[in-house]
């Protein structure tokens, strides 16, 4: 069983920061893409950002140059420093991974979401 657990958000001022953690566990052999994903009410679900077990990223235009997805193998967790947030970043928050279970299995695996509330 792998399981994927979001940490991080909270209330911050337009302008602030927050860092928003997704830690994989279970019975894993590797974890390939991770990304991050949000949703806003009444909206569909957004990809934010992307990285490869390379360590390559992708972003959403939105939030290049603000936001920052990184990953630590060694601990099965993926990051998302996100900076200059604005009221437009409100959403729930998501992190997913393509999980490879030590059962050889792979499929895709969702964290339960945190909420980031951007507002003054």
């Amino acid at each position: 069983q792998v399981q994927l657990v979001e940490s991080g958000g909270g209330l911050v001022q337009p302008g602030g920061s927050l860092r928003l953690s997704c830690a994989a566990s279970g019975n894993i052999f590797t974890i390939y893409n991770m990304g991050w994903y949000r949703q806003s009410p009444g909206k569909t679900r957004e990809l934010v950002a992307t990285i490869t077990s390379g360590g390559s990223t992708t972003y959403v235009n939105s939030v290049k140059g603000r936001f920052t997805i990184f990953r630590d193998n060694a601990k099965n967790t993926v990051y998302l420093q996100m900076n200059s947030l604005k009221p437009e970043d409100t959403a729930v928050y998501y992190c997913n991974g393509n999980v490879r279970a030590a059962t050889q299995q792979t499929r895709w695996y969702w964290g339960q979401g945190t909420q980031v509330t951007v507002s003054s």
